[in-house]
């Protein structure tokens, strides 16, 4: 794949039936221009009437077993728009995008390198809170080892780090992210903090960044305000991304850390960008038709919101705990698909499946928050 033109601103199937075997089956459906396919599990006890359906694309359905065994069904070379089943649940791929496919881009955001507990709640007892066993690597360096190996293997233009890449902004926790995520990528990761880096008043990863890309730019967004929790975007940021987009010769995602604000989300307060800023970006959206999602972390969850000009605005889950996911952009002239994959290495899977139940004692349905919906992890994004 082509390599990114970067510029930083001051100073991201009937198919055969596929067996199911310990711990990932990646076979291709025998004739893949059938419209269905059957999958079968193994094993005594299996059973596929409890899983996730975590990631369809155009050519792929992969489908999670919710338990220990944490069997993984992968449907591949699968027709777009065409009907499979994965035990009881009937699943369609999603339509393919008009045109040529012109480059694949990888994000993650919320790392957390550092991170010892998953699920605390400041100084609250309550939980569960969930840590590695002792001779037991930090789950951070389980999950970003997974996500680094599988998207090594994705054939990314680049890849784009959506902020909290630490726990709490320390010189080795950075340095441990740069070994893991550098190394493998070099001059194809694109980076900008979030609110965990700069809690401190820390100024890594500062700035905004404009990357060129086949089919598509990227305007990269710092959102932080150093030492809180909530974000923003500058005037100057608006006006920034306002004159490049305009300006621009093919579609524009815009990236941060901080999710959107809309009006009507929530009345009682903000966790993201702060609501005169969250504004202002939808009004640059409006004014720009180059412009075509804005995607975001910060809030650990799968979710998609629409601006008032219907352009999607959407939050990609964390890395570190369940599901464990990295999302994935495939390209095409007539528009661009988001897939999210979670991360299916054995350990990753081990450690993402503890995470499930993550402040249960709070009263709070963090499986069901995290994950999202379907449509919300994998869906296709129309030009303006």
């Amino acid at each position: 794949m082509a390599q990114a033109a970067r510029r930083r601103v001051g100073a991201s199937g009937p198919g055969a039936e596929v067996a199911v075997q310990q711990p990932v089956v990646d076979r291709p459906i025998a004739d893949p221009s059938r419209t269905t396919a059957s999958v079968a599990v193994s094993g005594a006890t299996a059973t596929l009437d409890r899983v996730d359906i975590t990631t369809v694309a155009d050519d792929l359905i992969v489908a999670h077993q919710v338990g220990p065994a944490a069997d993984v069904v992968r449907l591949t070379h699968l027709q777009p728009n065409s009907i499979h089943h994965v035990g009881s649940h009937e699943v369609r791929t999603l339509p393919r995008p008009e045109g040529q496919l012109l480059c694949r881009v990888g994000t993650v955001n919320d790392l957390h390198f550092g991170e010892t507990e998953a699920g605390k709640i400041d100084d609250d007892p309550r939980g569960p809170i969930q840590r590695v066993e002792p001779g037991e690597r930090p789950h951070p360096e389980t999950m970003n080892h997974a996500a680094v190996a599988e998207m090594a293997a994705a054939d990314l233009a680049a890849v784009i780090v959506k902020g909290d890449l630490t726990n709490d902004g320390t010189d080795e926790e950075f340095a441990s992210f740069e070994a893991s995520y550098r190394t493998a990528f070099g001059d194809r990761l694109h980076v900008v903090r979030g609110n965990h880096d700069a809690y401190r008043g820390q100024a890594a990863y500062t700035g905004d960044e404009w990357i060129d890309l086949p089919g598509v730019s990227i305007a990269l967004l710092d959102t932080v305000i150093a030492e809180q929790t909530t974000g923003t975007i500058s005037p100057d940021q608006l006006k920034w991304v306002d004159d490049r987009s305009a300006a621009a010769d093919r579609p524009v995602i815009v990236m941060g850390h901080h999710q959107q604000w809309l009006a009507g989300a929530r009345h009682n307060g903000y966790f993201g960008l702060d609501p005169d800023s969250a504004d202002g970006l939808t009004q640059v959206v409006a004014n720009n038709p180059a412009i075509v999602a804005y995607t975001a972390g910060h809030t650990h969850r799968h979710r998609v919101r629409y601006m008032a000009c219907g352009v999607p605005s959407i939050e990609v889950g964390c890395v570190k705990d369940f599901p464990g996911t990295w999302a994935e952009y495939r390209v095409y002239e007539g528009g661009i698909m988001q897939v999210v994959h979670r991360m299916s290495s054995p350990e990753a899977l081990r450690w993402s499946d503890r995470c499930r139940h993550l402040m249960s004692d709070f009263g709070f349905d963090y499986e069901r928050y995290a994950l999202g919906n379907l449509e919300d992890r994998c869906f296709n994004i129309p030009l303006r």
